[in-house]
């Protein structure tokens, strides 16, 4: 007997016909996460469920059950900050991710917000379709020249680690990084002690740490004290990394020139005190939304689900 998967949104073509291929496959058509009542009704109901970002599995969640039916939660991501992985563990649930499918395209999108807020894209293309350009001249929307830059990463992970050979190799930027351990990379990178070093040193800070509960607000309002007044905060990890509200004052008081952000402490809440600033880049979470990425993201995902319901060891578990 086939076993039987939910699939918490609609997911791209591919993905859907291959875990059909495989099991009894029920989607959820909303795009928004699921409610505490339909996890609880999955986890009572469904053999699997392939999750993703706002799909809150939590202790309280879980606690209805000893052992539910649902023995895995194959989560549609490589970040899994919404699921108590530990809590999950204890009730016999198995959980995984998605790494390496999506290190490429979240990279990618940090380049775009590193150009965008440097070059103050954002704001000179909402110049352009108001109707108020002028014209060329030489002081007109004066940004950060990118190449040559001092890059500071937190986080020198798979993405981490993208992010700055890319900087390194493709702009000729000197790297710095914080991270727990020491890294081998490719390139000269050099590791700070602390991360206010690292935001004093850099012209350009990116956030690529996973989210935890120790990494919550790491980005606050000391890091932002410590940043040059012409520094630069991107970040692509979590929302949550980065204290918004400290961002706001530091934006609001001229602490630093700028930010691009992919992600939000609230998502998709955005606050309109941000939404006013000028200097901020703010994108919708594209980090990995190219077809081809979402569908090898998918790919793993089924992936994880065929091997435990096979066995075998589950490629990408978390806990």
């Amino acid at each position: 007997m086939r076993k039987r998967v939910l699939l918490s949104r609609p997911m791209p073509p591919g993905t859907i016909r291959a875990a059909s291929d495989l099991f009894e496959v029920e989607v959820r058509e909303s795009t928004q996460p699921m409610t505490r009542a339909e996890l609880r009704s999955g986890l009572a109901v469904f053999d699997g469920m392939m999750l993703t970002l706002g799909d809150m599995v939590t202790e309280e969640v879980l606690r209805d059950f000893g052992r539910p039916r649902c023995k895995i939660l194959a989560n549609f991501g490589v970040g899994y900050n919404h699921i108590d992985a530990e809590a999950c563990r204890a009730h016999g649930v198995t959980v995984s991710n998605t790494p390496g499918a999506v290190t490429d395209a979240t990279a990618d999108v940090a380049m775009t917000l590193i150009l965008m807020t440097c070059r103050r894209a954002g704001e000179a293309e909402r110049l352009v379709r108001s109707g108020q350009w002028s014209g060329w001249h030489p002081t007109q929307m004066l940004g950060t020249h990118v190449t040559g830059r001092k890059l500071g990463v937190i986080g020198m992970g798979r993405i981490g680690q993208a992010v700055a050979r890319r900087c390194h190799l493709g702009f000729g930027m000197e790297v710095g990084y914080f991270n727990r351990s020491e890294k081998q990379v490719e390139h000269p990178a050099t590791r700070f002690d602390t991360i206010r070093d690292l935001a004093g040193w850099a012209d350009i800070l990116v956030v690529a740490t996973p989210a935890s509960p120790e990494t919550h607000h790491l980005v606050n309002a000391d890091v932002f004290a410590a940043m040059q007044p012409h520094g630069i905060l991107v970040n692509i990890a979590r929302g949550d990394i980065v204290e918004e509200a400290a961002l706001i004052a530091a934006l609001q008081g001229g602490q630093i020139a700028g930010v691009g952000l992919d992600v939000y402490e609230h998502e998709p809440i955005v606050p309109p005190a941000l939404i006013a600033q000028e200097n901020a880049v703010l994108l919708p979470h594209l980090g990995t939304a190219a077809l081809n990425i979402r569908e090898d993201m998918g790919a793993m995902a089924v992936e994880n689900l065929r091997a435990h319901f096979a066995g075998e060891e589950v490629p990408n578990r978390v806990n």
